[in-house]
């Protein structure tokens, strides 16, 4: 039986464009959760018409991870729901994964213009591995990678689009809005989205052998940018994390890609305490 893992976020999904919209504390919250869980149910559907006998997870990938309805999805799919849990926002991921499709992902920081772009949260200014500048795009494909999973198609706005095929070009993208900026996007209908959204996934997962994983090879080095100094002295208490020239850079050579991946998740934690 083949494994299909759908990771979802919601910066990405058409109709959404401000932080407000994102946020369980905002405004429209309760409507953009809505439009992600309607996508989402899209890929699934994809899968299903692509593999019928597919087993499909859905790992929630924003903020809190509690953000698809779960009375909502489609009942054939397993939901992967809260944090901290292995592996982010590709919960649910293992060897037995087959291949992997990213649900309203969005650029890295830095890009623009771009749909609400950043790097995991408001803190990562870049993250580079092995010298190449990653956002979450890049950081999860190689995640996927590790376990010789590839990422067969993403959706997101054109930005996200073109981020994702330069580091998969056989891989579908499905384009669901044009940014304008950081808040703004002239964006598909949701139910035109929806229907691009399944059709690709179904011709995807078909075309999953003829994708190749995007992958990092070991040993990994790390660099990350941060905003906050703060962050930089907690992330120091790390073995094997040092603070770079400059002072808002820290630095690790990981054994492997997971043991990178582990690290950079950790140092996203610490970014959320603030100094007692």
């Amino acid at each position: 039986m083949t494994k299909v893992l759908i990771s979802a976020d919601l910066e990405g999904i058409s109709g959404v464009v401000h932080g407000t919209e994102t946020s369980p504390e905002g405004y429209d919250y309760a409507r953009s959760r809505a439009l992600m869980t309607a996508e989402v149910n899209a890929a699934v559907a994809g899968v299903l018409d692509g593999d019928p006998g597919a087993e499909v997870w859905v790992a929630d990938a924003h903020g809190p991870f509690r953000n698809i309805l779960p009375e909502e999805l489609d009942r054939r799919a397993l939901l992967v729901r809260g944090k901290p849990r292995p592996f982010g926002m590709l919960g649910g991921l293992g060897p037995d994964t087959d291949a992997v499709l990213f649900v309203g992902y969005h650029a890295r920081a830095g890009s623009g213009p771009a749909v609400l772009a950043h790097t995991m949260n408001g803190v990562n200014l870049d993250v580079r591995v092995g010298g190449r500048s990653l956002g979450e795009i890049g950081l999860n494909a190689a995640m996927a990678g590790y376990f010789g999973a590839p990422v067969v198609l993403l959706s997101g706005d054109d930005v996200a689009c073109a981020e994702f095929g330069e580091l998969v070009p056989d891989a579908a993208t499905v384009e669901v809005k044009r940014a304008l900026a950081q808040a703004a996007a002239v964006a598909l209908h949701p139910e035109e989205a929806r229907e691009r959204l399944r059709t690709a996934a179904a011709g995807a997962v078909v075309r999953r052998a003829e994708i190749a994983p995007f992958t990092v090879p070991g040993p990994v080095e790390v660099e990350i940018d941060l905003a906050l100094p703060h962050t930089v002295d907690l992330a120091t208490l790390i073995p094997g994390v040092t603070r770079a020239a400059g002072g808002r850079t820290i630095a690790y050579t990981a054994a492997d890609y997971a043991e990178a991946y582990r690290v950079a998740l950790l140092v996203g934690q610490l970014a959320g305490i603030t100094p007692a």
